[in-house]
């Protein structure tokens, strides 16, 4: 007879409660129902239907898009003493052959496999493995309204079809209202519960640096690197080309850094992922095209060197920092450039107006000068009553002025070069630039060339975002991305409106306490807490597994402050299940009472 969800979540994961909407999500999935899972990576979303798994009577198939993924959800269950195998194009046929007889011989109780392996090899899976139920994880991938729609996933709509007795669960960690409507009716779902939890990760602060200069970009994300040197992080890059420029970079500076995009082979691919996994690489630089798909509980830092295309994206990819609940840092640069390369992507996309307006959402949040947490929970439709405190802009309120003048000056320039320029071109005119494209056309005569000259370019560069971001100015990237005046700058233009800006510069000020929401610091033996991180680290070579398999950064600085000596104290850890206990108990008992006896030994003697 399976044990009870709650001796199970103990048993095998270490764990005393249920997350939130946890345990409803597993009674649910039990009883036979059909259910659609949103919750922010991190947030436990495997469990819930892992737990199951171990409850119910057959073999649960999980779809994932990712082998990288696979392998380590695998390798994390075998760790907590759960049988799992995957199935994927990595593997021969007698390799597949064997993880299928074990299926066959109910040894495993989880198989993933990739939607077309799923497919393609459907009835001889099926037949070996006889299905409890079906996790498709991902689930956003399935829809062409996601931000990472694959075709391949489209077929596994038939699975519903051909296996209406048993419980399907499909799970993402980004999808917004269109999306999840999407899902339920391409994977056919029957009346499933849809449990949305909260978007909100308050361990991860939020900052947004907008126009450095890519020069001076590297400079500062050197600086911070070399401030969190022994820390995992990743940098997303808009191409190839400026992950492999900035990985050079980052070497040359002693980083020890490695990039992974596309447009490698996969091999490669592999072994910057493995590396970086295993704690040998500090950095990965990737395209923010294509996710990494790791699970790595220990990133503590996450840096978009360019504006992300949308909401969704910038989300999943931030929510690769900090999934052990420590706190992390998130950082996104961008600048005018990155809104127009990525302006004209969207603009030649398939889907145009759609990745139009959700580049708009992306862009609203990069400018905002409101905390900037609630418009990130906002986009997924959760409202955040307070100030979070952890973002930039609650650290650093903006103060705003009166800005009609400086703003009737650029659209006064606009109307007069007839709408017909992008932003360098009317900055130019502006600053009273004599540039031969500037005599050529003429605009040097215009009673605006030159009117605001004291502004710096940079400035100018800033102010005009503001104007697009406040509906006072539009692009029209059909047309060169040209500014064009929309009807509420012509009241402006005109007299007729004020224009409020922010001021370029924040002002410091401390807020009311109970306006921000305080953030947990970590407090830990830190001598105790790397003792504890080099016995991981030679369990991890030995075993051929992530690190943070063995046991979570949250769980050492458990043990490295409460100090068990018992085996029952050990249980007590979060993370630290029976298999765990008995498997790597006894040396880390005996690490922390030796360090206690020294501690103590230290004190006597002073």
């Amino acid at each position: 007879m399976a044990l009870p969800a709650h001796e199970i979540l103990k048993k095998y994961f270490g764990y005393d409660h249920f997350r939130h909407q946890q345990e409803e999500i597993i009674q649910k999935i039990v009883s036979g129902k059909d259910v659609l899972v949103l919750m922010p990576t991190g947030g436990g979303k495997s469990v819930c239907y892992q737990v199951p798994a171990l409850m119910l009577d057959g073999i649960c198939i999980v779809i994932s898009p990712l082998i990288s993924l696979m392998k380590d959800q695998v390798d994390a269950l075998k760790s907590n003493g759960i049988a799992a195998a995957y199935l994927n194009s990595s593997q021969n046929y007698k390799e597949q052959q064997e993880i299928l007889d074990s299926c066959y011989r109910k040894e495993i109780a989880l198989l993933y496999v990739s939607p077309e392996k799923l497919i393609s090899d459907l009835t001889t899976i099926v037949q070996m493995a006889k299905p409890s139920m079906f996790a498709i994880d991902e689930a956003h991938c399935i829809s062409a309204w996601g931000h990472d729609f694959r075709p391949e996933y489209i077929q596994l709509g038939l699975l519903r079809e051909k296996f209406s007795h048993i419980p399907f669960v499909a799970l993402t960690a980004t999808a917004d209202k269109v999306t999840r409507k999407d899902i339920i009716k391409q994977l056919n779902l029957k009346n499933p519960e849809v449990f949305v939890s909260s978007f909100d990760r308050q361990n991860l602060s939020l900052e947004v640096r907008i126009g450095i200069k890519p020069k001076q970009k590297l400079i500062e994300i050197i600086s911070f690197i070399r401030k969190h040197r022994n820390q995992s992080g990743i940098i997303y890059c808009l191409s190839r080309n400026k992950c492999e420029d900035v990985t050079s970079a980052l070497i040359e500076a002693g980083v020890n850094a490695g990039f992974y995009h596309a447009g490698m082979s996969s091999a490669a691919r592999a072994k910057v992922q493995e590396d970086f996994i295993n704690d040998e690489l500090q950095v990965v630089c990737a395209t923010i095209a294509f996710g990494m798909g790791i699970d790595k509980s220990n990133v503590r830092w996450v840096i978009h060197f360019n504006l992300p295309k949308n909401m969704e994206g910038y989300y999943q990819e931030i929510g690769r920092a900090g999934r052990d609940g420590l706190p992390s840092e998130t950082i996104l640069y961008y600048n005018y450039a990155d809104l127009t390369m990525l302006n004209k992507f969207a603009a030649e996309s398939g889907q145009a107006e759609i990745n139009l307006e959700k580049l708009k959402r992306i862009q609203h949040y990069a400018e905002a000068d409101i905390c900037r947490r609630k418009i990130l929970l906002n986009y997924f439709s959760e409202n955040l009553e307070d100030n979070c405190g952890n973002c930039d802009v609650c650290k650093n309120p903006r103060r705003h002025f009166d800005g009609t003048i400086l703003v009737q000056k650029a659209l006064s320039a606009i109307a007069r070069m007839e709408e017909k320029e992008g932003a360098m071109m009317v900055i130019d005119v502006l600053r009273g630039s004599m540039k031969a494209e500037i005599m050529q056309a003429g605009y040097n005569k215009l009673k605006t060339h030159g009117v605001g000259s004291e502004i710096s370019a940079f400035d100018w560069q800033r102010y005009l975002m503001q104007m697009l971001n406040l509906g006072i100015l539009e692009m029209a990237y059909d047309e060169n991305f040209a500014l064009k005046i929309t009807d509420r700058g012509k009241e402006i233009l005109f007299g007729k409106r004020k224009a409020e800006l922010t001021a370029l510069q924040p002002i410091v000020r401390k807020e009311k306490k109970q306006e921000l929401r305080q953030v947990e610091t970590v407090d830990y033996d830190d001598e105790l807490f790397n003792k504890l991180r080099e016995i991981r680290r030679q369990f991890s070579l030995e075993e051929e597994v992530p690190a943070y398999i063995i046991f979570s950064d949250a769980t050492l600085h458990q043990m490295a402050k409460t100090q068990p000596v018992t085996r029952r104290e050990m249980l007590n850890i979060t993370g630290v299940g029976e298999h765990k206990l008995e498997k790597y108990g006894s040396i880390f008992l005996n690490t922390i009472d030796n360090h206690i006896k020294n501690q103590s030994g230290i004190r006597q003697r002073i």
